[in-house]
């Protein structure tokens, strides 16, 4: 029997690979002229569309209780708003550094569980934090210069606390115990109508250009959208939402993987590093127990006894 440790571990690295897929399915849809925006919106409105079969593949009800519309709707713009303004934030920075300040995103979720729920967080947590911040930065910023926006630094800042503020709502609320599709599916559903608003202000809706960009966007919208959001609702509710924002590190790690492997991308000395400090920050995550422990009998075992 798995325990739901375990299982919560397997659903917090799914969750991070899967997302870490997204540049697979975007840079063929970006060479081919579409835009962020159209983008976004069509990756929901599948993902929702895919979400809305399985449910009734699987028989799942799709109602929902009055008391239950806010949260939902407030989960659902965090959600868009972590996207949007992370996009934002690629327009008025380098890429790289907006990606490393995104990935702050588990220290405010740990702040804000000490803020609120006064869960303490242990010092291999916090040193997990700083080896994946680390790591990320070593991945991220390549060669792109130190151009850095003030402004551009605030709406990254708010799109990894948007994305804190998911995951904590998720882990403490009662919406951790409805079903991972169904809390998926609504998100999703009110993402969908904000980007179709937003493209629609601004006219940027663009039409889907070839059969094979449809492929791309449907494979963008189950892989990296409904497994992974899927499999966040389910890792949050087995370890909680620190751990599992700290398992998101791997995300950019796929990234490379996929940019080396499928793009010819050169995996340099620097992201070899990058990796290295990621893999031990999520391997301190997992181990936190047996570490706290195995440094408790030394310091035992060497501190002086006295009479």
């Amino acid at each position: 029997m798995i325990s739901s440790n375990v299982k919560g571990y397997i659903f917090g690295l799914t969750t991070s690979i899967t997302f870490g897929l997204i540049p697979l399915f975007t840079l063929p849809l970006m060479n081919n002229g579409m835009t962020f925006g159209s983008i976004l919106l069509y990756r929901f409105l599948f993902a929702s569309i895919a979400l809305g079969i399985m449910m009734k593949i699987k028989k799942e009800k799709f109602a929902i209780n009055k008391s239950e519309i806010a949260f939902l709707i407030l989960l659902g713009l965090l959600y868009t708003g972590s996207a949007m303004f992370l996009f934002m934030g690629y327009g008025l920075m380098g890429a790289g550094i907006a990606t490393t300040i995104h990935f702050t995103y588990p220290v405010f979720v740990t702040l804000i569980m000490l803020s609120f729920f006064k869960e303490k967080p242990t010092w291999v947590t916090w040193l997990a934090i700083i080896l994946a911040v680390l790591g990320v930065a070593k991945l991220s910023i390549k060669g792109e210069g130190m151009h850095v926006d003030v402004y551009g630094i605030f709406i990254v800042v708010i799109s990894a606390i948007c994305y804190a503020a998911y995951i904590t709502i998720v882990n403490k609320s009662r919406m951790k115990n409805k079903g991972s599709r169904k809390l998926a599916f609504y998100v999703f559903i009110v993402s969908t109508i904000l980007f179709a608003i937003k493209g629609g202000c601004e006219s940027e809706i663009q039409s889907i250009p070839d059969p094979m960009s449809v492929t791309n966007l449907i494979l963008l919208a189950i892989v990296p959208t409904v497994v992974s959001n899927i499999t966040l609702v389910m890792a949050v509710r087995n370890i909680g939402g620190t751990k599992t924002s700290i398992l998101g590190a791997m995300e950019p790690v796929t990234a490379v993987f996929i940019g080396a492997f499928i793009f010819g991308e050169k995996i340099t000395m620097g992201d070899i590093a990058g990796i290295a400090m990621i893999l031990i920050a999520v391997t301190m995550i997992i181990m936190t127990n047996t570490i706290k422990n195995s440094i408790s009998n030394v310091v035992k075992r060497i501190r002086p006894r006295h009479a």
